[in-house]
């Protein structure tokens, strides 16, 4: 069995089975949003409100394993890293949650699980 990872949300947390595997998977595509939100937060800076930025493309992760997860987020819609949400959707047969997180608690959450488990 897999080690268990909590993902906290704004209001309670979510914990399940997950590689460590696809725990690197995911701190690559969080890696990468940030970029994004970084680019676009850099460009607003230099730009001003007379330009506007050059669109990202939103990142959507996806792992099946024990439990479906998949993470959206569009990084057109926020102004930092540090403002920006998530939409996260965990299910199985049974239970379906879909809610929204603070993009850098996640990334707090995985890099946390993959300290815990190497």
């Amino acid at each position: 069995m897999s080690p268990q990872l909590m993902l906290n949300l704004v209001d309670g947390s979510v914990s399940f089975s997950f590689t460590p595997q696809a725990a690197r998977d995911l701190k690559t595509a969080l890696d990468e949003l940030m970029q994004r939100l970084k680019a676009i937060s850099a460009q607003a800076a230099i730009g001003g409100a007379a330009k506007k930025p050059n669109p990202q493309k939103p990142i959507e992760y996806q792992y099946t394993g024990d439990v479906f997860l998949e993470i959206f987020c569009n990084p057109n819609i926020w102004p930092t890293p540090f403002a920006a949400k998530v939409l996260l959707t965990v299910r199985d047969e049974r239970i379906r949650l879909t809610t929204e997180a603070e993009l850098t608690r996640v990334v707090e959450d995985v890099n946390q699980y993959l300290d815990r488990v190497g």
